[in-house]
């Protein structure tokens, strides 16, 4: 044995047997050392298998840079399948670097879990050499490059050609990127055909493609439904790592969707999904502890950062709105605004709302308005009605823009079209001449409108307008009809004028102790004036309840407010 290693030293070719026996008999170290002198020779298959040593750390402390040069001198003399793992290297964004120790090959392509800048140029370069050469692994990357590379790469044609010729090879690669490639094209003649390329793929043991698999074994896409299979061929995925699978298979076992239900387990995978990188399962995982029972927001507030630091902009509004109430974080608005303008910038259009309400509410940064501007600017073009709405907001109020009251009337004017909000604000416009001519008969048209809808103030706006004749013909029964659905919603204003309409027997049948009981209702809602006309009855007994301690108590709530009629009225009071 010893004369063999002495010729093996001599003699490349013979190196590189022995340590392919050696490696087969589990002495990865003594392997490595022969098949380093056969790579030092040149001979490409020692290279090539020198490179997977140092990428798998297989008796040699892992290297990614000593794996790709290796990899890249094999990949020069012709090694197809130096050349296929190189490229596939290269689309990944792995190569050279120094973490990617831990096994590599084409099946990255295939997950959506890496995020490294990518090279598709080398990778083009030396995948077509390997799929010219035969390789059914490299002609799957070649398709991958073709089909989801940058666009001045891309040939569907030629991508699809490339997997179906590495298909036909029994690559799982290339019919998992076959699968893709039809599924693109839309057509429902190839559903079959998908399922069971996909399969095929499965079949192999690639996460994806069982992940795959379970999604269309969960729909009846391809294949006929099957619950039971589904929730197996997740779970199969999730023990693989698959972080998607993960997510899917802890939100099914939490909902009860696929199997029997096990809320425990469910939150389990889920957060073995979020602690792999996947960001809906963090943001899935805020949610259940925010709006649990028992609401934990200390906890929430870690998944509800994982997600936001990931670009989550969903988590980002709810990480915002822990800060800004003070909910499971020290409140911070600064920190809030913070994480809602990282959402809004991101698009969230639920953000870009929020923080125009702080910015109108004066608690935004100045830069803060004219985001707000640009982005409602540019969606209220295009011919959405809330962005509509919210840009005359804009106008009206002077953020990011000059003031301006006709702009503000005619985005309001688009808006009212169908958001009721805007309905309201445009007839307080014409009601007022703002931006345009007084128009009372069209502000209530527009009141109208809005009331409809279900919007209280509107409701109050419009019933104030029948009561008085404006715009059009007086109506005490409806005004009255009106204040009801608004009082209804709890909308205080409404309360006491329903009050008054049964103190003065208008609309209503006069009625004080009803009358009462309205403003009783609006008083403890803090109406200045519900507060005045409660102590006063009170105070004399109007309805046949006089306690005049109760009565004053309401009085001086009422002066509180600044209305001298309480004040005058608590003088009258005094003993003289």
């Amino acid at each position: 044995m010893a004369i063999l290693d002495w010729l093996s030293r001599l003699h490349p070719a013979l190196a590189m047997r022995r340590a392919v026996q050696l490696n087969a008999g589990g002495k990865p170290a003594e392997a490595f050392h022969l098949m380093a002198i056969a790579a030092r020779a040149g001979i490409p298959e020692a290279e090539y298998r020198v490179a997977r040593c140092y990428l798998e750390g297989l008796g040699v402390p892992p290297s990614g840079s000593e794996g790709t040069r290796w990899l890249r001198r094999a990949a020069d003399h012709g090694s197809a399948d130096a050349q296929a793992l190189l490229a596939a290297l290269c689309v990944a964004g792995l190569a050279g670097h120094e973490d990617s120790g831990g096994g590599h090959n084409s099946e990255t392509l295939f997950k959506s879990e890496f995020a490294r800048d990518p090279d598709f140029e080398t990778a083009l370069q030396f995948a077509r050499k390997a799929a010219q050469a035969g390789s059914p692994t490299g002609q799957a990357i070649l398709g991958y490059i073709l089909s989801r590379g940058p666009k001045a790469m891309r040939d569907l044609d030629a991508a699809q050609d490339w997997y179906e010729k590495s298909a036909a090879a029994g690559c799982p690669e290339g019919c998992l990127g076959l699968a893709f490639s039809l599924s693109r094209r839309g057509e429902a003649e190839h559903k079959t055909r998908i399922a069971a390329e996909v399969r095929r793929a499965a079949d192999a043991g690639l996460p994806t493609a069982i992940y795959l698999l379970a999604i269309l074994t969960e729909h009846g896409m391809g294949v006929p439904v099957d619950l039971e299979a589904a929730a197996q061929l997740y779970q199969l995925a999730a023990e693989k790592g698959l972080a998607s699978a993960q997510f899917r298979l802890g939100l099914a076992l939490i909902e009860g969707s696929l199997a029997d239900q096990d809320p425990v387990a469910g939150e389990a995978w889920m957060r073995r999904a979020a602690l792999a990188g996947n960001l809906d399962a963090a943001y899935r995982l805020g949610e259940r502890h925010v709006r649990g029972p028992r609401p934990e927001y200390a906890e929430a507030a870690t998944w509800y950062r994982r997600a936001a630091e990931g670009g989550h902009q969903s988590a980002a509004r709810a990480l915002a709105s822990l800060y800004l109430s003070g909910n499971g974080v020290a409140q911070d608005p600064e920190e809030g605004r913070r994480w809602l303008r990282a959402a809004a910038n991101s698009g969230n259009r639920e953000s870009q709302v929020d923080l125009a309400n702080l910015v109108l509410e004066g608690a935004g940064d100045p830069d803060d308005g004219l985001s707000v501007a640009g982005w409602f600017g540019a969606t209220a073009s295009s011919g959405d009605l809330t962005a509509a709405f919210n840009l005359g907001l804009c106008f009206a109020e002077g953020v990011g823009v000059r003031k301006d009251q006709e702009r503000a009337a005619h985005w309001m004017r688009r808006a009212a079209e169908g958001v009721a909000e805007a309905q309201y604000m445009y007839a307080r416009m014409l009601q007022n001449g703002r931006g345009m001519t007084a128009d009372e008969k069209q502000a209530r048209v527009w009141f109208e409108r809005a009331a409809n809808a279900g919007l209280a103030e509107a409701q109050v706006a419009l019933a104030e307008m029948l009561y008085n004749g404006r715009g059009g013909e007086r109506s005490s029964v409806a005004a009255a009809h009106l204040f009801k659905q608004a009082a209804a919603a709890g909308h205080a204003g409404a309360m006491f004028a329903i009050g008054a309409l049964y103190e003065t027997g208008q609309g209503l049948a006069l009625d004080y102790k009803a009358a009462q009981k309205w403003f009783a209702a609006a008083a403890e809602r803090g109406h200045g004036h519900a507060q005045l006309m409660l102590g006063h009855y009170l105070s004399r007994g109007i309805a046949g309840e006089h306690d005049p301690v109760a009565g004053r108590i309401w009085l001086e709530r009422a002066a509180a407010q600044g209305l001298d009629e309480a004040v005058d009225e608590l003088a009258d009071a005094e003993p003289s």
